[in-house]
This record gives C-alpha cells, structure tokens and sequence, in this order.
C-alpha cells in the first residue's frame, strides 16, 4: 500500500483537517501520479458539506482539478511513462459495458462511472480519495495527457472547469457566427467565456455584478450585460443561440433567460445549486426552446479540450494557495471573494 497525505472532511460541514491515509499499490494498468496542484470546486463544498443529499461518505478527500507527474506504472500500461505530466479529472472508471461506455460516453455511464472521490471503487473494496494528496493510483485509461506549453498549476482546473464549459459549447456546435451568452463569472462561467471566444463565436456575460463588467471584457467577452436591470431582458429578447448557465444558485428568474434565445435556441445548466430551480413551460413552448443539461465530458473529449486549451494558450485565471489554507478558500468561495479558481499546491503538503 502507498502512504498518502492528504486534506480530508471526517464529518458533514466541519472544517478539513491533515489526514492520512493508503492507497493502493499498482495494478498492471494503474499510474501513480505524485500529484502537484489541485483546484478547488464549487462541487467539493457541497459534497464536504452534504448540500446534494447524496449521503456524502466520510472521511472525504475532496479534488477532482488534479495535475502532476507520474510516479511510476504499472507492468501493462502503455499510455504513460515516468515522468509524463497528466491529469485527473471527475472520474477514474466506469463499468466499460454499458451503451453509453461503448459509445465512449463514459461521463453517462448508466450503471454509474467512479468518481474520483466519494464513489465505491468498481470491486467494492474502498471508497475513492480525491486530489487534495500527494499522490494518487490510477487506471490508464482514466489519466490525461497535460500539453507541454500549459503550466500544471494553470492547467489542473482545466479537469473539471474547462471540461464543464467545454463539452456543452462543443456539442451544441459554438463556432463564427454563433451567439453564446454566460451566465455568471466565477471559475464556471470565465472558463466558458475563454473557450466560446476561441471558438469563434459572440460571447456576452450576464451577470447580477456590474462590477465583473471590466473582467468579462479582459476575458474575450464581447458584451456585458447587467441582469439586475429588467429592461436588459426586455430589449435582448431573441438574441441568443445558446446560453451557459454556470450559476450555482437557483435564485433565478428562468423565464426570463429562457426569453433571450432565439427560436430553437437552448439554454444549457452546468452550474448544481443545492436547490431545484422552478422554470415555467410556456417561454419554452412558444419558441421551440430547450432546456438542458450537461456534465464533465468523455475522457476523449477531455483529451481533446486540453489539446484545444494548449492550442490557443488558454489557462485559468487562478490564486494559489497551501494546503493550510483551504478552509479559508473555502469560506471565500462562499463569498464569491476569489478570481477565479483556487488551487492548492499539493507540494508542500
């Protein structure tokens, strides 16, 4: 077994506290990653703090923003070599079998994939640890290649982050000559506003904080738009192709946003606030809109996001902080008092 120290919650919303714990020795396709950065996610408070009702299981490592250097592999890898910088990002397996995995959907996986932390590994023998650690045991096939030009600080939350934003502006086709609108600025919605840009499309911010105004505009965004004022609704009706919705609250007037896209237009969630949002049928009906959802990507769109972030040099903005600060990252995060992702060095440990 591997001795591994890490940052855990040993109870539902008390603070994280050093922990240490083992992780598995190699297996004949695993890759030991000594693990370097980690980024800190809206999901990991929720699920210290047991805000989805999911039943977290504790003690918990949170981290699924994780980038490193591998250790050493197992006797059956061929993917990675020692000293390959990777990835790891919201899930280190699935069950391979079902539809969705043969389509390489895996992220759908019907049975269930295995998220990083929180989840039962596949042969029932441990509960997975995350990325706030010094290390972590991998299958290959769950492990992505970080490019070269990207520093590893910068690129771990490109695993959840920009995956998140990515998939959604892939799969709805953002390109010249498409409309895209951002719901909120935060680690979500500024990795949306990068990647929609370098995409080619149009991309407006809507946000309830007029002073995010000069960020959106630093960031690639186009247009800002100040969603406190209900004329902004009123005079951009019809407007867009698509709408990011990165928000984690549900705090929110849908009908409104539903009535700033086009005919056919969609609006996608990515953002999971602990509370249901409440939508009205009708802005939906009247305009053959959608309403959607999307979550993390597939491993090989994963891939493919990182080789389009290292293509156009896009990176996060972030704040680095020791692993003995992440209660207090956490309290900021609560405060929207950060620009625009944590991420811990895992380095010094």
């Amino acid at each position: 077994m591997i001795q591994t120290k890490g940052i855990a919650a040993l109870k539902a919303k008390e603070a994280l506290v050093p922990y240490r714990f083992e992780r598995r020795d190699p297996k004949e396709y695993d890759v030991v990653i000594d693990i370097k950065y980690c980024g800190i996610c809206h999901s990991d408070i929720h699920m210290t703090r047991d805000e989805w009702g999911f039943g977290s299981p504790f003690p918990m490592v949170p981290g699924h923003e994780i980038a490193g250097v591998v250790r050493t592999v197992g006797g059956k890898v061929t993917k990675y070599k020692i000293g390959d910088r990777v990835g790891v990002g919201c899930m280190v397996d699935s069950c391979r079998e079902c539809a969705h995995c043969k389509k390489g959907m895996e992220q759908y996986c019907i049975p269930g994939n295995t998220m990083t932390y929180g989840s039962m590994e596949r042969d029932g023998s441990a509960i997975t640890q995350g990325g706030y650690s010094d290390v972590i045991v991998v299958n290959e096939d769950y492990v992505l290649r970080i490019p070269d030009n990207l520093p590893l600080d910068k690129a771990a939350p490109l695993l959840c982050a920009g995956i998140t934003t990515y998939s959604p502006l892939n799969h709805w086709k953002t390109g010249p000559g498409k409309k895209v609108a951002v719901m909120g600025l935060g680690g979500l919605g500024h990795m949306a506003v990068k990647i929609a840009k370098a995409m080619g499309a149009e991309v407006t911010v809507l946000s309830q904080s007029e002073k995010k105004e000069i960020d959106a505009k630093r960031l690639g965004a186009d247009d800002f738009l100040n969603t406190k004022s209900p004329k902004v609704f009123q005079e951009n009706t019809l407007r867009f192709d698509l709408i990011i919705n990165t928000v984690s609250s549900a705090d929110l007037n849908m009908a409104n946003y539903f009535g700033l896209l086009k005919l056919d237009g969609t609006l996608v969630s990515v953002g999971a606030p602990e509370k249901p949002l409440t939508i009205h049928p009708f802005p939906l009906i009247l305009m053959r809109r959608n309403f959607a959802g999307s979550v993390i990507g597939s491993i090989k769109e994963t891939q493919e996001m990182l080789d389009f972030c290292g293509k156009h040099n896009i990176t996060p903005e972030i704040e680095l902080i020791e692993p003995n600060q992440v209660n207090d990252a956490y309290a900021r995060v609560l405060k929207s008092d950060i620009r625009y992702r944590f991420v811990i060095d895992m380095g010094k440990i």
